[in-house]
């Protein structure tokens, strides 16, 4: 129906539970849907494209960029930032599209408050081991950063039921098919009450 909003849809994970490659896949999969680019004040990694993979910033222009309220959601994650454009996001759901906003738990929360109608979705890893693994597989941080976040992980796992949906990334092809039957509108069986995550949630939380 013409004049008919977009819906906004939330991700969030762990460091290295898979969150970014799912969501290029699905991005490839579903060309309708629309993706808000983040701001950042973190170093721009190699593989990385300015205005493609982030607005990457320094900390002085995202400070002043907070004090105008040109964001929907911000927070802080290790030492850098990251923040939401509220026009950007706005601009896309009033154009019809359906967005989704890859962020962390803390932004997510903030989205809930400003934007109830939002759908939110948890990406988790299968195992403890596998999250390590597939953080040194990045190659891109020394042993404290990832002993770190690590750590920190466990507490950003502990805001799963927070969420309205979560996708356990343990076969890729499989965690892909899901997120897309959630955007879809059909994602029930994925819902975070489901008894399948009860044997899961300890053995990562600890």
């Amino acid at each position: 129906m013409q004049g008919e909003k977009g819906k906004l849809f939330v991700i969030a994970a762990p460091s290295g539970a898979g969150k970014t490659s799912l969501v290029r896949e699905v991005m490839k999969r579903l060309p309708s849907l629309r993706f808000s680019i983040s701001y950042t004040t973190r170093a721009r990694r190699a593989t990385e494209k300015d205005t493609y993979d982030y607005f990457f910033v320094d900390k002085p222009t995202f400070q002043a960029m907070i004090e105008r309220g040109d964001f929907l959601e911000h927070a802080q994650v290790f030492d850098n930032f990251y923040g939401t454009s509220k026009s950007q996001v706005q601009s896309m759901l009033d154009a019809g599209d359906n967005v989704l906003l890859e962020i962390d738990w803390q932004g997510a929360q903030q989205i809930r408050g400003a934007m109830p109608q939002a759908l939110s979705i948890f990406i988790l890893p299968p195992s403890r081991a596998e999250l390590e693994r597939r953080l040194r597989d990045r190659k891109t941080d020394s042993d404290e950063v990832i002993a770190r976040r690590l750590r920190d992980s466990i507490d950003d796992m502990s805001h799963w039921n927070e969420f309205d949906y979560v996708v356990v990334n343990d076969e890729f092809e499989r965690a892909v098919t899901d997120l897309q039957a959630i955007l879809a509108g059909r994602g029930e069986a994925l819902q975070r009450d489901r008894s399948g995550l009860r044997t899961l949630i300890p053995t990562l939380l600890g």
